[in-house]
């Protein structure tokens, strides 16, 4: 397996955007789930979310009814006033960050709800899942800003 090379991966993801989206339409789903676990491995031990957080500086997960419940709860909220807080209804009807960064994102890049952050912080970015498949155009807008799914991505298409 060749080596991919991290410097320079934003210039680099640009490039290869076009490539990214052939390959997200064409691949044979069975052999690329089968690889993503070990790809989505292999990228976090080589990348520190804590160097980076692009994700949490720019962007917002949905936060779910399931979310909201347990992270009000954690921060001895009503559910009402966390929600008229923190989140906005996005045009989609989904709620999400009122701004970015994201409240809970620390000058360290550490965040202060991680064990009850939202799902779609949990799985992002969804380099070890079927999404990665299922809904290119947030793959291939996570590869613009993410090093795991630049890294993942680069992975399945040298093999």
């Amino acid at each position: 397996m060749p080596e991919i090379d991290l410097d320079n991966w934003e210039e680099k993801s640009a490039a290869h955007s076009k490539q990214y989206k052939y390959f997200l339409q064409k691949a044979d789903k069975n052999k690329v789930l089968k690889k993503l676990p070990s790809l989505h491995e292999e990228a976090f031990s080589k990348i520190d979310c804590l160097s980076c957080a692009a994700c949490c500086k720019n962007y917002s997960p949905r936060f779910k009814t399931t979310d909201i419940k347990r992270i009000s709860k954690h921060l001895k909220l009503k559910e009402s006033v966390f929600i008229d807080t923190y989140l906005n209804l996005d045009s989609d009807g989904d709620y999400v960050a009122k701004k970015a960064p994201c409240p809970f994102l620390g000058a360290d890049n550490f965040c202060s709800i991680y064990e009850q952050r939202p799902g779609d912080c949990h799985r992002f970015p969804y380099t070890d899942e079927d999404v990665l498949l299922k809904r290119p155009a947030i793959t291939l807008k996570n590869a613009s800003f993410c090093p795991a799914v630049y890294f993942v991505l680069e992975n399945l298409i040298a093999k």
